[in-house]
């Protein structure tokens, strides 16, 4: 067993092209989680071209490569999974049977430490270090469109009714409802960032697209196709004109859930939840297994959801002085989060101030 680390730019069309078919067979051996557009090459190229410190350690047996492991790392030897903060699932790409030691691999890998807060199900070798685990809902369409349906009125007969009944209200007073799953109009994708913008201000969110690297990095990844990886804008049209949208990424078998948003005007019709269900319907059509909904506690995944898979977040560590430096910074902070998004009693007051906020500096931009 060899293992050597690569500038993304440096991987070579044969190992991109082992990579992609360890995650299309992943399914067949027990590890579905592996399959995740998050964890393709295309996506940690793109990274690649918007942060420093990329890496890919490629691990071969008998020559041919076995595993694949992205990461980003500073020069003090801190690691971090790879678009940490904006990826939503990570670890360790590889073939049937391949194990691995966590400590062994980050010592060759130079790291001191590697944190992660999407870890795949099923990464043995670091779940043994993750300090919380946390339900991903997804949305099981690989029975068909009308199957999902079918078992959504079963789970939810008010939510689906409602729903449905919004959107044949929508087309009555707004014009002829549309829904494009691939869009590739560019426009509609600043309209999308545009909302997604005033949505994290007016809840008191940081702005993710405040950030150029993220927005590069959206930009970059709308305009990446592969087989099967790309970029998808997904866009409900009324009267032409949009009206809700979604940025995410797909690989074979998953539609990974990024970035929605939909324009507040139209909030009585419940524009967002009539894209999911178009997005279910073109994902069933597409050959996709699920739509990975993404961590995190929503209404509207837990009425969309057929299940959930789970997700962990920790930090592998060396014994070394940047270990323990980088852990006693990060895990009080990491850990106060979680203690108030898992307890109603603080968290809802906590999102009331945020949204408070958001609405106070929105008015004071206007002014």
């Amino acid at each position: 067993m060899t293992l050597t680390v690569h500038r993304p730019g440096e991987l070579t069309a044969a190992d991109r092209a082992a990579w992609t078919a360890m995650q299309s067979k992943a399914h067949l051996h027990g590890s579905p989680g592996l399959a995740n557009p998050f964890l393709s090459p295309e996506f940690a190229l793109a990274i690649g071209r918007c942060r420093r410190g990329v890496r890919i350690a490629v691990v071969r047996e008998g020559g041919e490569p076995a595993a694949f492991f992205p990461f980003q790392r500073s020069a003090a030897g801190v690691g971090r999974a790879v678009g940490l903060g904006v990826s939503d699932c990570q670890g360790v790409v590889h073939r049937p049977g391949f194990t691995w030691d966590a400590q062994e691999l980050l010592r060759s890998c130079g790291l001191a430490v590697w944190e992660f807060d999407h870890l795949a199900q099923g990464q043995a070798p670091f779940e043994a270090e993750a300090s919380g685990t946390f339900p991903s809902p997804v949305m099981d369409v690989d029975q068909g469109y009308e199957a999902y349906l079918a078992g959504l009125r079963e789970r939810s007969p008010k939510f689906t009714r409602t729903t449905l009944a919004k959107e044949r209200k929508l087309g009555r007073d707004a014009g002829e409802v549309r829904y494009v799953h691939d869009e590739r109009d560019p426009e509609a994708l600043r309209a999308l960032m545009a909302w997604k913008s005033a949505q994290y201000r007016r809840t008191g969110r940081s702005d993710r697209f405040a950030h150029p690297w993220i927005t590069q990095l959206v930009h970059q990844l709308f305009h990446t196709r592969s087989e099967p990886f790309a970029g998808i804008l997904s866009v409900l049209y009324a009267d032409d004109k949009p009206i809700a949208a979604h940025f995410g990424l797909r690989s074979e078998r998953v539609l990974a859930c990024w970035f929605p948003a939909y324009d507040p005007a139209y909030s009585k019709y419940s524009p967002g939840l009539i894209l999911h269900l178009r997005m279910a319907e073109a994902a069933a059509a597409d050959g996709i297994a699920y739509l990975d909904l993404g961590r995190g506690q929503k209404d509207y995944k837990d009425s969309l959801k057929t299940r959930e898979l789970l997700v962990s977040e920790g930090w592998v560590t060396r014994r070394h002085p940047v270990a323990v430096g980088h852990r006693a910074r990060r895990a009080p902070v990491r850990a106060l989060r979680n203690v108030v998004l898992s307890r109603p009693e603080l968290f809802e007051p906590a999102d009331r101030i945020l949204k408070r906020m958001g609405q106070l500096r929105s008015r004071n931009r206007s002014k």
